[in-house]
């Protein structure tokens, strides 16, 4: 580790801490050369697949934009922010697990609208009204009527 006062490359750690969550090691350091103290944040490199978009673009997998659709899915819907996060974690550590280097975004929308139709089923039609791109409303009534069909009491 560099230190950030004189560059030097070696350095003890004299203190480590778990943070509150247990993702995060905080160890507090000394320059070996100059003495000085400074902290730095240790974590586990998540490992991620690529994007590969509709048009064959490829981009950085970007958890702020699944939680941002969620969210909009799930507007005025007695839902809350822990709940959400906990679905993209849940995403995430599949997409891990499977450890492709790419993924096309249609298998991230189709993991999206699974886990929001375990969840919520207005959301769950929300979301997929916009990422299906019904293109009339007898696409959208086929979509109700199949929620309709699977919810009712054998």
């Amino acid at each position: 580790m560099k230190c950030p006062f004189c560059s030097f490359q070696e350095d003890k750690v004299i203190d480590s801490r778990l943070s509150r969550d247990g993702l995060v090691i905080r160890r507090r350091r000394e320059c070996l050369e100059c003495g000085r103290r400074f902290t730095t944040h240790e974590r586990v490199e998540e490992v991620l697949p690529l994007v590969v978009k509709k048009d064959g673009r490829r981009e950085a997998f970007d958890r702020k934009k699944i939680v941002s659709g969620i969210q909009k899915a799930c507007e005025k819907r007695p839902i809350s922010i822990n709940l959400i996060e906990k679905v993209v974690e849940r995403i995430e550590k599949r997409l891990q697990v499977e450890g492709n280097r790419e993924i096309p975004s249609r298998s991230i929308g189709e993991e999206v609208m699974r886990e929001l139709h375990k969840l919520d089923q207005v959301a769950y039609v929300r979301f997929a009204s916009v990422y299906q791109d019904f293109k009339d409303i007898n696409q959208f009534m086929h979509e109700l009527r199949e929620i309709l069909k699977n919810e009712r009491p054998k």
